[in-house]
């Protein structure tokens, strides 16, 4: 068994993950390594699980979030994944 590095949870199906920078990690649970290693949305401050948006080195949740942020891109900034073409 191995101990969770977020809850301390000694857990038998416990994972690890390594990073590409060379850290490692063992978790026993997908939230456990959400709240560890997922970047956190620099305007709402959720934890970005999905695509998020980068603007200019910083990460967004969303375009909405990336335009509230004070990038000054404002319109030019959208959501892409999932948009209708047309």
């Amino acid at each position: 068994m191995a101990m969770c590095v977020v809850c301390g949870n000694d857990y038998w199906m416990s994972f690890e993950v390594r990073t590409v920078s060379g850290d490692s990690y063992t978790f026993d649970s997908l939230e456990c390594a959400a709240q560890k290693i997922a970047p956190q949305c620099e305007h709402c401050r959720c934890r970005i699980l999905g695509h998020g948006v980068e603007v200019e080195g910083r990460f967004f949740c969303c375009a909405h979030c990336a335009r509230e942020g004070g990038s000054g891109l404002g319109a030019e900034i959208r959501d892409t994944v999932g948009a209708h073409p047309g």
